[in-house]
């Protein structure tokens, strides 16, 4: 099943309780971001984009596009939502730059490239990417190899683009610790190749807030759920509504505030209506007292 199939559609009215305080100065920094697909499908673009401009949202996070007519679509109502357009969430399952056959890797760079021009023609900062999958045909040193070659042949485009590669770890079978994720981004030696780090997909097997201080200046986005389970706590772990897992909230706003991140914070849950997409913006607000 698809991780984004697991995502709990309904928040916790109890989670802003859950928060701390004493936030410094650098939240006026901080921006709020909503997944697109989060918004409702019915609507126009432009009634998506004022929806979340409505609900107190900065930004949106867009899929990879190509279409020229949907990019300018997407740019206007950006522009008269006046919201941005921050990121694009690629991904990387399609053709993995972990791949045993070299079509298929030869099928993601193309891929990647088009997400990067995306991002580009969008006006977004970065991509996100899934750099490789381990799997029972895929040895985990041999998607280390193979991702990094694939990621440095795209290095280029990002510089020339403006448009950072973000690293995010999710439920791939790969770089399952923060000091491997650290090594990986600082083997490429390049700005253009950083961090996206996702609260949630971590739980299961560590603790956000020891990810957070480890990867530090590394980490350009950040992903918001929630998720119940972990290491010592015992059972299947599950993703769940904002403020019933197991993530210790004030202590990862702490840790953001102690590397100094700057930047957005984009929810990544299951949709609804206007009246559900307000509390989770209100909540947000609330937790990262913005």
């Amino acid at each position: 099943m698809n991780r984004r199939e697991l995502l709990v559609g309904s928040a916790a009215l109890g989670f802003s309780a859950l928060l701390g305080k004493g936030a410094s100065a650098m939240e006026s920094k901080w921006k709020k971001a909503i997944l697109w697909d989060m918004l409702p499908g019915s609507l126009s673009v432009q009634e998506r984009f004022d929806l979340a401009k409505r609900v107190g949202f900065d930004g949106v996070e867009l899929p990879s596009i190509q279409d020229a007519a949907q990019i300018k679509e997407m740019v206007e109502a950006s522009k008269k939502s006046g919201l941005k357009i921050h990121s694009i969430i690629y991904g990387g399952w399609g053709a993995p730059l972990s791949s045993g056959d070299p079509e298929v890797i030869k099928k993601g760079i193309k891929e990647v490239a088009a997400a990067l021009q995306s991002a580009h023609d969008l006006g977004a900062d970065d991509i996100l990417l899934v750099p490789a999958i381990v799997n029972a045909s895929t040895r985990y040193a041999d998607a280390y190899k193979r991702s990094q070659e694939a990621i440095k042949t795209l290095i280029p485009t990002a510089e020339k683009l403006k448009v950072r590669i973000l690293i995010e770890e999710v439920w791939n079978n790969f770089l399952l610790s923060p000091m491997e994720m650290a090594r990986y981004v600082d083997d490429f030696k390049s700005p253009w190749v950083q961090s996206y780090f996702d609260v949630g997909n971590v739980v299961a097997f560590g603790w956000p807030e020891d990810w957070i201080r480890t990867l530090g200046k590394r980490i350009h986005r950040v992903h918001i759920k929630d998720y119940k389970g972990g290491p010592g706590l015992g059972g299947n772990g599950h993703f769940c509504a904002l403020g019933e897992g197991s993530i210790n909230w004030p202590e990862v706003c702490k840790a953001l505030r102690d590397v100094g991140y700057e930047g957005w914070f984009t929810t990544e849950l299951g949709g609804g209506d206007e009246a559900y997409l307000k509390d989770v913006s209100d909540r947000l607000s609330k937790a990262l007292e913005l």
